[in-house]
This record gives structure tokens, sequence and C-alpha cells, in this order.
């Protein structure tokens, strides 16, 4: 039996698109196995947001070839249909897939015998117009489950549309059934992924449906105790779907949603499609509806023209909004990207400079927003295993909660109180007594 190991870079589509391809393998006898077990094959699923995610795969192709000189090498993903030419070029690598032919690995690979020069199969994105569905199981008590693909803006420091082509989705009827799968298999919550999942509802090169069409119907899926959405435009979260979220028994309390830059001047060279002043609307109406809510927001530092008073300008707007944390990122060139002609370029030290300032305001924010929480009583899904004697999870409105170890505890939600907060960032909890517990097996 032939075994296999999985590396993925990048965002949680990724994640469940590789298990999407690792369950192909199963299927066909082989043995999937972690990255250190000399492995026969490796497959590592590229990011190329940033110049450190192509780094990153250089690396981990030198590293598997470490652990198993022989082995077979499959690069796929954003990277991998970027630039096919310039991976293949690296030393050891057997095969480049790119987005479409991924999927169809095992149709166009007739054996695993290294043959001395890499083959690649990379289609032209704009011809790439199929959805393929993909969800993540296995490995968490949560599960990502794809729902879009693609993306039709085309902000000026983002590879994405060059990468994975025009938005397109899967049918509800598709993910409902998807859903439903998924809670045979024991899992408790999903997270609707894409790469642009406000945008949901291109089908067959057209608008059939929205949304918020999407989430009604999985609310009726009562076997799946929580979903969760990923990351969501501002300019795409609409007052229905913030009160959709508001009053629903299954969507919870947390919203990740891009900001990029706080200053009106950079969001027009970015090419974004709001100002800030919609943003603010957006938290605001979250918050007025869900107090407890968790708001989680992407921010890139450095962007070219970004000088220091328009970067404490996106500070000062930070610091003043009522936001859990912040996942933030220094500007990286891209090629074919329009940000990389524009003029202001902010050198790299001040790039890295900035992110460690909005890392420590995220910091903070975080600890604020946990420090709100203290004191109530909150739902855990458990899913994290031993960890120094401990068990994680995380509540509905993602605050992650650290009690004592129980194996019984796995995959379970329970009523939580809220106890204090621990040095390493984590909120102590108390499991309310069974009598008290809305204990779900």
């Amino acid at each position: 039996m032939k075994r296999v190991a999985f590396y993925t870079l990048g965002c949680k589509l990724n994640f469940s698109e590789t298990s999407a391809v690792g369950r192909l393998f199963t299927e066909q006898g082989y043995q999937k196995v972690e990255f250190e077990d000399n492995p026969h094959i490796f497959i590592i699923n590229t990011c190329s947001v940033t110049d450190q995610a192509d780094k990153k795969c250089r690396r981990i192709v030198k590293e598997a070839l470490k652990i198993s000189p022989e082995a077979f090498i499959i690069i796929m993903g954003c990277y991998a249909q970027l630039k096919p030419e310039e991976i293949a070029s690296i030393p050891g690598v057997d095969v480049v897939l790119g987005a479409h032919e991924k999927f169809k690995l095992l149709e166009l690979i007739s054996s695993f015998d290294k043959k001395g020069q890499a083959e690649v199969y990379v289609s032209c994105i704009k011809d790439v117009n199929t959805f393929t569905h993909a969800h993540s199981i296995g490995d968490r008590t949560r599960t990502f489950l794809k729902v879009q693909d693609g993306c039709n803006y085309h902000c000026s420091f983002c590879t994405i549309p060059l990468a994975r082509g025009k938005s397109r989705s899967d049918t509800i009827e598709s993910i409902v059934e998807q859903a439903k799968k998924i809670a045979d298999q024991g899992i408790k919550e999903i997270v609707l992924t894409g790469v642009n999942i406000g945008d949901y509802g291109i089908i067959d090169n057209r608008r059939q449906t929205n949304f918020l069409a999407l989430v009604e119907a999985l609310e009726k899926v009562e076997s799946i105790k929580r979903f969760r959405i990923s990351s969501i435009e501002p300019n795409l979260l609409s007052d229905e779907i913030i009160q959709f979220v508001a009053q629903s028994d299954r969507f919870v309390p947390h919203f990740h949603i891009p900001l990029q830059s706080g200053n009106n001047d950079i969001l027009k060279l970015m090419r974004r499609r709001y100002q800030r002043e919609l943003y603010v609307e957006r938290v605001a109406h979250i918050k007025k509806l869900m107090p407890e809510c968790c708001i989680g927001v992407d921010v890139i530092v450095g962007f070219p023209g970004e000088t220091e008073e328009k970067f404490l300008d996106t500070y000062q707007f930070l610091n003043e909004l009522d936001i859990s944390y912040l996942h933030v990122f220094p500007y990286s060139e891209r090629q074919n990207t329009q940000a990389i002609t524009l003029e202001g370029a902010v050198s790299q030290k001040e790039r890295n400079r900035r992110a460690s300032m909005l890392r420590i305001l995220s910091d903070k924010k975080q600890r604020y927003f946990y420090e709100q929480n203290l004191g109530k009583t909150v739902e855990v899904l458990f899913e994290q295993p031993d960890v120094d004697g401990t068990i994680q999870g995380f509540s509905d409105n993602y605050v992650r909660v650290s009690a004592p170890y129980d194996t019984n505890l796995v995959n379970t939600l329970h009523q939580v109180q809220l106890k204090k907060l621990k040095a390493d960032g984590l909120v102590e909890g108390n499991i309310m007594p069974l009598h008290q517990n809305s204990l779900i097996a």
C-alpha cells in the first residue's frame, strides 16, 4: 500500500480542497500518513497571496526530499496555476497541477514513478468555469465546506482571480445535501468557505441565487448544530444577512470582514468596493443586534502610497472600532497586479514595523473582547486533543476556551462559565454540572 502525505499552505478553502483530494486517494486504497512518515507521494497544495507562500513552497519541497529522497512530489494550487514552469524547475518536483486539474489528479497521472522531468497540467484560467465541491473532514470536529470559488473582483493587489478564475458556486441543493452527509459523520460545526462567499449564487455563468438564500436553506439542516461564516466582504454583508444571523438558531455570532485599510485614499488605490464609512455602518449594525458578536478584520499595511500619516489614520480607525481581532499582512508585490505599478513604495522594514504595531493592537482588542465575556455562560464545542492536561474549544462567538482534559469532552457541546484569562491568552472555563448543561452528545 503506497503512502501519501499532504501539506497545505494558505486559506481554509485550500484545506477543504486538500481534504477532498485526500479522499480520492484513500478511496483508491492509498494510505494517508503524516508528512514525516516516509511517504511514497507528497502532495503540496500552495497559496500565492504573498511572496512568503512561494518561498515556503520551495522550502517544503526540500524538506520532503530530506525525509524521502525518492518520493514522488506533486505541487497544486494557486502558485501552481500562476507559475507552473517556475515550479516545474524546482529540483525533485514531478508533477504540477493547475486549478482545474488538481481534482483530476488520479486520471492524469498514470504512475507515481519519478521520470526525471516534471510534467505540467495547467489550463488557461479563463477556460475554468466548473465548480468542484470540497470539504475538510477527519482532522477536526468542525469542517470547512466550500460553497463558492473564484472572484469577479479585481483588487489591485490580488492574484486570486488569476489563480482561481471567475466567481462560480455550487447549488443550494448540493450544499444542503453535503451538510447532511457531514452531520452523519458526527461533525457539529460547518464553516462556510470560498474565495468571495458573499458573491455566492453564480451557477453556470449566470446569477441564479444569493448568499442569503443559501444560509436560509442551511438553517433548516437541524443535524448540524453550528454554521460559521468564514469571511465576507463588507459591501456584500447586507443588513438582511446580519439580521438573519442575529435571530438564527444555528449561525453563530461571528463575522470575519476584510477591511484592508482604514484610509479611504488607500482603499481607492486598492480598488476596494467600499469606503470606510460603510465598514463603520456594518460594525455598528452587528453590535446593535448582537453585542456579544466577534468581529475579525483583515488589514494590509505598507501598500504603495501609504504614508505614515495614512497608516496612522488606519491605526486610529481600528483602535476606535468595536472589533475583536486583526489578521495583519505586510503588503507583498505580486506579478501581473496593478499595485506594482503604483508610486510611493514602502520599505520592507517599515511594512514590518507597521504590521507589528497592528498585531499588538490586535492582542489588546482580543484581550478586551475576552474580558467582556468573563462571567458569562457560553456554549463551547471542545475539539482540541490533550494539551498539557487541558482541552480546548471555541464558544459560538469565537472565544477560545480551555478546561481540564477529559477524553469524553472531545466533539461535544457544553455550557461553560468563563472564569478568567490565562497567561497563554485562552479563557479558563468551568464546565457546568450536567443537570445545568445542555450537553449534546
